[in-house]
């Protein structure tokens, strides 16, 4: 479902601050895996998602979606591939627009638009039906602007937005990270939910060791931008906090022990 093969992104190219975010870096993902990425700050984990999202174009290397090249494709025409979550509850919905509003543009999302009413009673059956799901009360204020919501009701209705359509690729960067833990716990609960169900490709940046292992079929750890460890099926099942923490810092990272991911 992904394929990336030999991608590098250099920021400030031949200038004291260069940097090598991506390293000649490859990776495959099979139709319905669900990787979580670890790494230390720096590490290359939102540089990869912002590549495969098109946030701005790889140096070198190919990305491929389902079949098809999007390289070099701009962001807005990959929209119709790939749902994304960002870290910040505020960048994924509209503040100033009513709930129903959002999730119209996104059922919309690499689609044709006509001119016919852009909400249709059926359109808010099935928001409310999707909302209902999230156990927040939402669907009875599909007319409440989304600027009024809390930091977990935004990131949860923008995960619903986000798959709304059965995108070939699902990107959620630490998307609970700017929530309190028992908000956090209830969006992952969500996420891992509406993943299953949908059977959807999902790469999750997590700085949260549990949540790494816990959830998904693949782990990959990341560093100095390269992947540096790839673990799955039974390794991954069998893995605890103490074997990732040692594997992490058999891997060759450089100061693991200093930085935030290891706030578990």
């Amino acid at each position: 479902m992904l394929e990336i093969k030999n991608i590098t992104k250099v920021f400030n190219a031949a200038t004291v601050n260069e940097k090598v975010a991506l390293d000649n870096l490859s990776l495959t993902l099979e139709d319905g895996d669900f990787v979580t990425v670890i790494g230390g700050n720096g590490a290359g984990k939102s540089t990869l998602l912002n590549a495969i999202a098109g946030t701005f174009a790889v140096d070198e290397g190919t990305i491929t979606v389902d079949g098809v090249n999007i390289t070099k494709l701009p962001e807005h025409k990959r929209a119709k591939f790939i749902g994304r979550v960002f870290q910040d509850p505020m960048t994924g919905t509209a503040a100033d627009m009513w709930i129903e509003e959002n999730m119209a543009l996104a059922m919309q999302r690499g689609k044709r638009r006509g001119l016919g009413w852009s909400i249709t009673a059926a359109d808010r059956k099935v928001f409310k039906e999707m909302l209902t799901r999230l156990d927040l009360g939402l669907e009875t204020r599909l007319s409440t602007k989304v600027g009024l919501l809390s930091g977990g009701q935004r990131q949860a209705i923008t995960l619903l937005m986000a798959s709304m359509n059965n995108p070939k690729l699902l990107l959620l960067d630490e998307h609970t990270a700017a929530l309190d833990p028992k908000t956090a716990e209830k969006v992952l609960a969500i996420t891992k939910e509406i993943v299953e169900e949908q059977n959807l490709t999902t790469v999750m940046i997590t700085h949260n060791m549990k949540d790494a292992i816990a959830f998904g079929n693949r782990l990959i750890m990341m560093n100095a931008g390269k992947i540096i460890l790839d673990i799955k099926g039974e390794e991954k099942k069998a893995l605890t906090v103490e074997k990732l923490l040692s594997a992490f810092a058999k891997a060759g990272s450089d100061g693991a022990a200093n930085d935030r991911m290891l706030l578990i």
